[in-house]
């Protein structure tokens, strides 16, 4: 992925400035308007709602403007999200033939999840007629790049639902879980502000770290490493096997087989992370103060092999962008700290209730 490129821009810094745009004119003076009110506030809608945006200028070239709170979420994000929730529910279900027999009838939960993913579908073909009219041979954005190479029109449509997928869910959903676990744990957001203060200087609170200072805090990616073994944004995936396999500890796997393994329950493991695995420890991704990445086979928030996450570096730099900007501004106290978070249905964690906050301007 690091040496993936958009034109003459890395994807890297690419991200790193439209989500530092983003950041600087809507995230910031948003939390601003709302500080030092004692009201507390949706802290999860409003990452879901900065994600979305930053996933569709990133890889669309397209603002739908969900951050202004004024204004109500776009109707393609209301859409998507029921049919995440839907098609997670099918799981949940004591058995398929109850929803397989609800799909064939066309009722119920079925009903809504085909027409949600009807509207997905035509407002993702909208919005390639719309770049297609615009113009895309000198953009920068992902679906511009893939529309001068490929020609089908439903395989750009998938790539479209699946970046919103990836781009937008994951991002807000770990954002929530780290801010969470720093209510809780005031001296890590005090070691990521005397960190800030080392690599940028005294005074980093009135702007954003650029691009370089970003890849030097390391206790900062230490966690956001740590948050995510704990809470990782998709707790559990699956895998089918092509063809008959054999894993490395000689289990024989038959071709088309499902795999399902469980990022959440191995974060929590004792054989795997030890005695403290179920503490919140930013140090234990640290040596001599440096990040060092653990093997993605025991941490595969990220998934690991041939099958890596694509959009891993953009999601890292959009979390850490936001963690540092909001942590050296602000101070957020979530409402009801004794509460842990508890996770509605979905094909990544979202908190159920959301993640109600108060916000104030930091002190300094």
């Amino acid at each position: 992925m690091a040496s993936f490129e958009l034109g003459s821009v890395s994807i890297r810094s690419y991200a790193f400035e439209i989500v530092s745009t983003e950041i600087r004119s809507r995230l910031i003076p948003l939390l601003s308007s709302v500080a030092d009110q004692e009201k507390a506030f949706d802290l999860q809608d409003v990452f879901r709602r900065f994600s979305f945006d930053n996933i569709c200028k990133f890889s669309f070239g397209l603002d739908p403007g969900c951050l202004e709170l004024n204004l109500p979420i776009s109707e393609f994000a209301v859409a998507f999200d029921l049919a995440s929730k839907l098609s997670a529910e099918r799981a949940l279900s004591p058995s398929q033939m109850i929803w397989k027999i609800k799909r064939l009838f066309n009722i119920g939960s079925e009903k809504k999840l085909k027409e949600s993913i009807k509207l997905v579908n035509q407002l993702a073909e909208k919005m390639i007629n719309h770049r297609r009219q615009k113009g895309f041979s000198d953009k920068n954005d992902l679906l511009s790049r893939f529309m001068g190479s490929i020609n089908d029109e439903k395989y750009l449509r998938d790539i479209v639902v699946s970046f919103l997928l990836a781009g937008r869910d994951t991002v807000a959903s770990g954002l929530t879980s780290f801010f969470w676990l720093i209510s809780q744990h005031p001296e890590v957001q005090s070691a990521i502000r005397e960190e800030s203060e080392r690599v940028v200087g005294p005074d980093n609170n009135t702007d954003l770290a650029n691009f370089d200072q970003m890849r030097n805090m390391h206790y900062l990616n230490a966690a956001i490493y740590e948050s995510m073994r704990l809470y990782p944004p998709v707790q559990f995936d699956s895998k089918f096997a092509r063809e008959d396999d054999i894993l490395p500890d000689g289990t024989f796997v038959r071709k088309g087989t499902r795999i399902t393994y469980h990022p959440y329950a191995m974060g929590r493991m004792e054989r795997i992370w030890g005695p403290d695995c179920l503490e919140f420890k930013p140090e234990r991704w640290l040596r001599n103060g440096k990040f060092v990445p653990e093997n993605p086979f025991k941490y595969p928030v990220f998934q690991a092999g041939l099958r890596v996450c694509l959009g891993k570096d953009m999601a890292l730099v959009a979390m850490k962008s936001v963690a540092h900007a909001v942590i050296m501004r602000f101070d957020i106290q979530v409402a009801d700290p004794n509460n842990a978070p508890r996770f509605a249905p979905g094909l990544t964690a979202t908190v159920r209730g959301g993640l109600p906050v108060v916000v104030q301007e930091r002190r300094c």
